[in-house]
């Protein structure tokens, strides 16, 4: 049996990937509105929190597996494994930089926020949800970065990006 991946180019590869991420934020958006819809954000938030503790560790174990990296990556390893989440790859606008000793990771466009200023929603509270999200990413790629909130709506700090966070290798 051909494996159809196989007969897909290098350019169309890339491409479904990028379907496939943008695919995963759609799925994220349908079952959270749902649950906003019949019980409110307060219960839509409690159970977003609940899938993104097992979500960001899930998603930075078999990226962190793909790339081979050591269990104490530290931000080289995180930077490597940030740039191919799937957020980074289905975003719009995403930047990811050195900082002095830290590394930085900003999506400057969100794809979530801009979909629900579109529907005419209020914005996605999601700094709480954020900071589980990337504090449980990085950890599993290495269990001594701390991470620290820039900026996440509704705690903007910088209008220039949608959320921004900072990675710090922590020092024994």
């Amino acid at each position: 049996m051909i494996d159809k991946l196989d007969l897909l180019s290098k350019e169309e590869l890339k491409e479904l990937v990028r379907i496939y991420a943008k695919n995963i934020y759609a799925l994220d958006g349908v079952w959270f509105q749902s649950v906003e819809e019949k019980n409110g954000m307060d219960e839509a938030m409690l159970h977003d929190k609940n899938a993104w503790i097992k979500f960001a560790r899930t998603e930075a174990k078999r990226i962190k597996n793909f790339l081979s990296l050591p269990d104490m990556a530290g931000l080289e390893g995180l930077e490597k494994a940030l740039a191919i989440r799937f957020s980074a790859l289905s975003n719009p606008s995403v930047s990811l930089f050195r900082e002095g000793d830290s590394l930085i990771y900003r999506i400057n466009e969100c794809r979530v926020q801009s979909a629900r200023k579109s529907k005419g929603m209020p914005f996605h509270p999601c700094a709480s949800v954020g900071f589980i999200e990337h504090d449980g990413f990085a950890r599993v790629i290495d269990e001594r970065i701390v991470t620290e909130m820039i900026s996440c709506y509704p705690d903007i700090t910088d209008r220039e990006c949608a959320c921004c966070w900072k990675f710090t290798l922590k020092q024994s």
